[in-house]
């Protein structure tokens, strides 16, 4: 082995090592073929300890709103796609409950209408789909509302985020917020399956032989642990992914990369099948944490203020 290539192979073990504790915590998240045991000493970023979620009582208005036979059942079966913080992951490792902004909104949201949730993880792409098929009655997974995705699934909005990019730290490939996909012509970029992120890049994807310049490359993963992998060994040279998500994981400093700011803001919700007669009760449940500040309380916990919305709403239209 040359030195050059020895030298290669000992600065990619030692950033592996540097990365475990993160890559163990974002690997744990994956629904579809995670390990269900992180590496020996790796660390998962504990959840904060604030319970804003225990002081949320019943509101008999809002519970008024589910149809009678989910009343008399009391439970409601919801699919959840464990991500990454702070959406939802696995502070104390898999087969522990999971935590994150996605879970206290939906847990709050149970108790204002005082059912109770059957929790199963799923991976993202999964979810929709199995919204129609009746396997779940609501999704989350920081689905973001879309023209397409409106013909065929119903929302209840919780909060704001959207598209963003994020490089390796110290890549000066990108160094400027990206405003215009024309800006990643040539490059590869990694992002999530079944996303809208994978949708957007795909449907763009024309704009580099628009401009005369060479296309793009798409690199899809089904884990979020993957996809900061291969952006550490060079394999992609740019992610798309949540902006919360993003900003999140540049201010671990294990993590090592550079977020590139906010490309398209869109309404985030719960996800129904269409025509599904759970959606004002959880308009009605979301505006309740709302108004008596549990909502707000959630959101600062978990650093997303900036995310806020005022009000839920069914539906809404997608962002331009």
């Amino acid at each position: 082995m040359s030195a050059r290539h020895l030298g290669t192979r000992l600065r990619l073990a030692a950033a592996a090592t540097a990365l475990l504790p993160l890559l163990a915590a974002l690997a744990a998240c994956g629904s579809g073929g995670a390990s269900g045991t992180a590496p020996a000493g790796a660390r998962v970023p504990a959840a904060p300890a604030d319970d804003p979620v225990a002081a949320v009582r019943k509101v008999d208005s809002a519970a008024a709103l589910l149809p009678a036979d989910v009343r008399e059942a009391g439970t409601l079966r919801i699919g959840s796609s464990i991500g990454f913080p702070p959406g939802a992951y696995y502070p104390d490792g898999p087969g522990k409950p999971p935590a994150g902004q996605d879970i206290d909104i939906a847990d709050a949201v149970a108790k204002v209408l005082g059912v109770r949730l059957e929790r199963q993880d799923a991976s993202f792409e999964t979810i929709l789909p199995a919204l129609a098929s009746g396997k779940y009655d609501v999704g989350t997974g920081n689905f973001g509302v879309t023209r397409e995705r409106l013909k065929s699934v119903d929302f209840v909005t919780y909060i704001n985020d959207g598209q963003g990019f994020a490089v390796k730290k110290g890549d000066t490939t990108l160094t400027t917020k990206v405003t215009d996909l024309t800006q990643l012509c040539g490059l590869t970029i990694g992002t999530g399956a079944g996303t809208t992120f994978e949708a957007t890049l795909t449907a763009k994807k024309g704009v580099c032989a628009e401009a005369g310049k060479e296309p793009y490359d798409v690199k899809v993963y089904s884990e979020n642990g993957a996809t900061l992998t291969a952006l550490q060994q060079g394999r992609i040279d740019v992610v798309m992914s949540t902006i919360n998500g993003l900003r999140h994981q540049a201010a671990q400093p294990a993590a090592q990369t550079a977020f590139l700011g906010e490309f398209h803001r869109l309404d985030v919700g719960f996800a129904f099948r269409k025509g599904s007669p759970l959606t004002p009760a959880f308009r009605a449940a979301v505006n309740e944490l709302i108004e008596d500040g549990a909502y707000a309380r959630i959101l600062r916990k978990w650093g997303t203020t900036a995310s806020a919305i005022d009000a839920s709403r069914i539906n809404p239209t997608e962002h331009t």
